[in-house]
């Protein structure tokens, strides 16, 4: 049953995700943590976060990974063909047919909506992990970390991956210290 549940999602993602991975993110998000609980928002974050520093398109590595994790090599295979097999076979259907209506009118429109209803899902998980990190970092440092990510970013040009992986390094010290903290108040309590 969990094979069928690791196809299912990744289906479903797959085929109503147009666009790439924008598009299909928060699909991906809802399938596995809000459907099927297979990880936290916090489980998913690092995954997402990890995928958009790894080259090649992020819903196959996340679908891999995800698969992995969940239904071990079986499963990694599984959702990597559940969630490319709907973009092959619409890729084949769309391209054929949209060769003879790309200048209609009806068809420009819906390629232009596209666009705002991607980037409406894409300020709604951002706006989710947002809340995620200010309850664990607090409003400060939550907001100075994206006001500073926001401007390495569009200011200075530093590439995502530079940023993502600093940002993972970041959180990585700052666990061990706490770590290290709480180890040591242990010790002095008992």
């Amino acid at each position: 049953m969990k094979q069928m549940d690791i196809s299912i999602a990744f289906f479903r993602s797959g085929i109503l995700g147009y666009g790439g991975g924008p598009s299909s993110i928060p699909l991906v998000h809802k399938e596995v943590v809000g459907t099927y609980k297979w990880m936290t928002d916090d489980e998913f974050a690092d995954v997402l976060a990890l995928a958009n520093t790894l080259p090649g398109p992020i819903n196959t590595k996340m679908a891999g990974y995800i698969g992995y994790r969940v239904g071990g090599y079986v499963g990694m295979l599984n959702a990597i063909f559940s969630s490319i097999i709907p973009t092959i076979i619409l890729m084949i259907v769309l391209l054929t047919s949209l060769a003879s209506v790309k200048d209609l009118p009806w068809v420009a429109g819906m390629t232009k909506a596209v666009v705002p209803v991607v980037g409406v899902m894409m300020a709604t998980l951002t706006w989710d992990f947002y809340k995620k990190s200010y309850q664990t970092l607090g409003h400060i440092s939550a907001g100075v970390t994206v006001v500073g990510s926001l401007l390495l970013l569009e200011v200075f040009h530093v590439h995502p991956a530079i940023l993502i992986v600093a940002i993972l390094l970041f959180a990585l010290v700052k666990r061990d210290k706490a770590a290290k903290v709480e180890k040591n108040s242990e010790r002095e309590v008992g």
